[in-house]
């Protein structure tokens, strides 16, 4: 899968061999200034983001004049720049998670891995400026000075008072909310084995997992134009669901490793998530926010 999308991603046109061994470099290299990690990303995101906005100035001209191939023709290329955002962002979280077990033996597979970490973040399709957002870009190597300690001065006059508490431990959770939580253990208890406690299991699945997936804009989207049967059908929430186990594999390694090996764990995995812990109602509540 790795291999494949490289190819994939390469064979879109969008960088060359040389781009990526110019942002590469920079990051590897201690002694490198942030304007130099801006300069080298410079010209990939612009090209990308350039493109992006060409296509949506065609999408709307031809919607406005009524010519449906002119627009299916520009939102064709809309949709395959989302999906190059998206091929990258997969390859990402697999090769960071295969990575951990066995050596690729490739540089040029992990140079990519390193230009795609830092190129994704700025791709911020639909949301163009004149001048490129490079906010996001930060150097993972820095350093410290020690400029001496200075006076901190408060504001004047009579402090503002703090309320005080009046009441503790006065939190419940409702009757209804405790149901689909007993509810998500017992059927979680149905899919994993294994010395796990019923937190282990709630917050796997509840947390962990629900969280991952509401980060997703995709997912958010799909649920607010579909039916839940329609979104359970989805083929993205079930790749969107093992990215989310990929992702937090280190963390839970023992439940993320019974739900990798066993598809019928991920099935019993996405029926409760779309059961008591109500992601499809989460995301649409996301989407209409």
């Amino acid at each position: 899968m790795v291999y494949d999308l490289r190819t994939k991603l390469d064979a879109a046109g969008h960088y060359d061999d040389f781009e990526v061994e110019r942002v590469v470099k920079v990051v590897l290299n201690p002694n490198v200034k942030q304007s130099d990690l801006v300069e080298a990303l410079e010209p990939v995101v612009d090209r990308l983001l350039k493109k992006y906005k060409a296509a949506q100035e065609r999408l709307k001209a031809a919607k406005a004049r009524g010519d449906k191939a002119a627009a299916k023709e520009a939102q064709d290329e809309i949709d395959v720049l989302i999906l190059f955002k998206r091929d990258m962002g997969t390859f990402q979280r697999i090769y960071a998670f295969l990575s951990q077990i066995f050596d690729y033996g490739n540089t040029d597979i992990e140079k990519r891995y390193i230009f795609y970490r830092r190129l994704l973040p700025l791709l911020e399709f639909g949301r163009e400026r004149d001048t490129i957002d490079f906010s996001k870009v930060v150097l993972t190597h820095h350093d410290l000075k020690n400029k001496g300690k200075k006076p901190l001065i408060l504001g004047g006059g009579d402090p503002a008072k703090i309320k005080p508490i009046t009441d503790t431990g006065g939190g419940s959770v409702h009757e209804k909310e405790k149901a689909l939580l007993a509810e998500i253990i017992a059927k979680v208890n149905e899919l994993f084995q294994g010395e796990l406690t019923d937190d282990d299991r709630l917050v796997y699945v509840n947390n962990v997992l629900k969280g991952k997936l509401l980060e997703s804009e995709m997912l958010a989207q799909q649920a607010a134009n579909n039916t839940k049967e329609q979104f359970s059908n989805s083929p993205d929430l079930k790749s969107e669901i093992m990215n989310a186990i990929m992702d937090a594999f280190a963390a839970h390694s023992n439940m993320s490793k019974q739900a990798l090996d066993s598809e019928r764990v991920r099935d019993g995995l996405r029926d409760i998530l779309l059961g008591p812990a109500q992601l499809y109602e989460a995301l649409r509540e996301k989407a209409e926010a």
